[in-house]
């Protein structure tokens, strides 16, 4: 088997321009491929983010949930302090939970959510 390896991820959300402007003014990601409101592809690093408007069938979490529940998250190796980079965030509004650590395991991780409450996580190299 030749090599395999992760080049996109595509989210499906519901506003296209709202979470690319999220992701490029939150970690500086670059716009590439796009079609205003469809699709839109973000530069990040060595995988790409894709967002594709969600079409008929998507169905969104029951009313009052609290997203817990997603099936994924995107994790971010972060080259900054990961105390400064949840400050930076917070500072843009953006929901953020608190700083942990797994010793053994992982250094400093933090959770975030999106506009659209998909989650994700920084963690310092």
């Amino acid at each position: 088997m030749g090599e395999t390896r992760l080049n996109r991820i595509i989210l499906y959300v519901h506003d296209v321009k709202r979470l690319s402007e999220f992701y490029r003014q939150a970690f500086g990601f670059s716009l590439g491929q796009h079609i205003e409101g469809e699709w839109a592809v973000l530069d990040a690093g060595g995988c790409e983010i894709g967002l594709l408007k969600a079409g008929a069938g998507y169905r969104a979490p029951p009313s009052g949930s609290s997203g817990d529940n997603n099936n994924a998250k995107i994790v971010f190796a972060i080259g900054e302090p990961i105390e400064a980079a949840r400050e930076r965030l917070v500072g843009l509004g953006v929901e953020m939970g608190g700083i942990k650590s797994y010793p053994g395991l992982t250094g400093p991780l933090c959770d975030g959510r999106d506009p659209e409450g998909n989650v994700f996580q920084l963690s310092q190299a």
